[in-house]
């Protein structure tokens, strides 16, 4: 999900505020990515890596450290291990939903192939470990490796849960805390761990990244039944079209009615779509109030997350970050 949108400033901020950070994570991207003897990797790595993205959660474990007062080296070393990590599943997920656009742009599985994103992703996962072992600490070690486990998880309960109209917003969080939430927690938690925080400082920390990653999740569910295709990098209706359950449709077929609910049985478990049904599905989410509920849950965890950061010290990336979570979901209030 891009966040291009008008609402620019935090964004703007906080990578203003990390500009020196950033350059030397960019560095360092650049040159782990490269491979001696596999040119594939450095080409399928960098047109994804280098395609726009916001670079937001490394720039999340930069604010963390640096908030935390860190004046070392290592947080460059855990940014640049949170872009692999996430470069890495978005290259598996592109295989995974067999999608054709990221970031506006075709995807590496369509202009390569298959087994090359798979491949170049499990690199990006091996580097990513490289990386975050050279901090010397285990605790970061043991945080983000099992992130790197969790958002798998993650990704293999929505394969069997994303088309059974039985998934309900339980499985859902489960879902989401996995495949995204988990990053952006551990972003933020190993950024105070590196700069030795206290406990509930770090805490915090992880419950700020937790919270803005839900909030995240929820308003791309949204912003693909009703967003610009230029503020989200990808197709309106995909979530749609892939048989997607998530937040907006869950909330509409827990109040549907035995028509409705055949609507919904027929679309996303049977995957027999025609011309139209997307815009009847735009209709029920509509009756039912569905995405305005979607809108208020995304919303109350914007509101856990600036709250969470009450704990950690008052300094300028304290405010960045509190107005960054507003940012997230600006797009669909």
């Amino acid at each position: 999900m891009s966040l291009d949108t008008a609402a620019v400033k935090p964004m703007e901020r906080l990578s203003a505020a990390l500009e020196a950070d950033m350059e030397r994570v960019n560095l360092l991207i650049r040159d782990r990515m490269a491979s001696q003897h596999a040119p594939r990797i450095p080409e399928i790595s960098a047109h994804l890596i280098e395609a726009g993205g916001k670079r937001l959660r490394p720039m999340l474990t930069l604010a963390a450290a640096r908030m935390c007062g860190y004046d070392g080296p290592h947080h460059v070393h855990l940014a640049a291990t949170v872009e692999f990590i996430h470069t890495a599943t978005l290259l598996h997920d592109d295989v995974v939903d067999e999608s054709d656009k990221r970031r506006g742009r075709p995807t590496a599985n369509l202009l390569w192939d298959n087994k090359s994103s798979v491949l170049v992703g499990d690199y990006l996962f091996a580097r990513s470990f490289q990386l975050m072992i050279e901090t010397g600490s285990l605790r970061v070690l043991d945080i983000l490796a099992n992130a790197a486990a969790t958002i798998a998880e993650g990704e293999v309960l929505q394969l069997t849960a994303a088309r059974n109209l039985k998934t309900d917003e339980d499985i859902y969080l489960k879902i989401v805390r996995g495949k995204t939430a988990a990053l952006f927690s551990a972003a933020t938690e190993v950024g105070g761990v590196i700069a030795d925080a206290p406990d509930d400082q770090v805490r915090a920390l992880f419950t700020y990244g937790d919270a803005l990653g839900i909030a995240f999740q929820i308003a791309d569910d949204l912003l693909d039944y009703g967003g610009a295709s230029a503020a989200t990098g990808k197709n309106i209706g995909d979530d749609f079209r892939e048989r997607k359950l998530t937040l907006p449709v869950i909330k509409a077929v827990a109040q549907a009615d035995a028509e409705e609910r055949a609507f919904w049985v027929r679309v996303i478990e049977k995957g027999k779509q025609t011309d139209g049904d997307l815009d009847h599905a735009l209709v029920l989410l509509a009756r039912h109030g569905a995405m305005a509920a979607a809108r208020a849950d995304a919303n109350a965890w914007t509101e856990q997350a600036k709250a969470a950061l009450q704990a950690v010290p008052p300094s300028d990336l304290r405010e960045m970050l509190i107005e960054l979570a507003d940012y997230v979901v600006a797009r669909i209030n």
